[in-house]
């Protein structure tokens, strides 16, 4: 803390009296505040015209005419590194997805089509004539509980 000694009597910095504080950059703030004001008129005003979005467009248009090469560029550096790396490629795991897709739609298939046989066969089973009803039974409900144990693994795994 600051002291003062006037004439014998201590005063410290809270009990002198400053007076009302002038804030010289003020005028500054209050003219920075008008400026961005306005000016952010003249560019909401400015964007919002035809002739800016035809001047954004061609600009755009001629980055990416432009950028085409060097993008191809650097799609073929992309994908030496990717190999130099043993690593695919997006292309290849798109190709390998839409594989794996397929073969899960085809399994979908034989597992309906197996689902069909097994259920034929056991309707079909017992009324065999000359045959008795057990014999052949063993090998069926074998299969039939081997393929029901199959579905339950593939649920569980999806």
């Amino acid at each position: 803390m600051c002291e003062l000694n006037l004439g014998g009597v201590n005063m410290t910095a809270e009990h002198v009296d400053a007076g009302p504080q002038i804030d010289p950059f003020e005028a500054f703030r209050g003219m920075r505040d008008k400026y961005l004001e306005s000016m952010s008129k003249v560019m909401i005003d400015a964007v919002n015209t035809e002739e800016y979005a035809q001047a954004t467009g061609a600009m755009l248009n001629n980055y990416l005419t432009l950028s085409t090469p060097f993008r191809e560029a650097l799609d073929k550096a992309m994908l030496m590194a990717l190999e130099q790396f043993s690593l695919p490629s997006r292309q290849q795991v798109i190709a390998l997805a839409e594989r794996f897709t397929n073969l899960e739609m085809r399994l979908d298939d034989i597992d309906s089509k197996l689902d069909r046989i097994l259920e034929s066969q056991s309707a079909s089973q017992p009324s065999v004539a000359g045959v008795t009803p057990g014999a052949g039974q063993s090998s069926m409900s074998e299969a039939k509980t081997l393929h029901q144990a199959n579905n339950r693994k593939g649920q569980r795994s999806k």
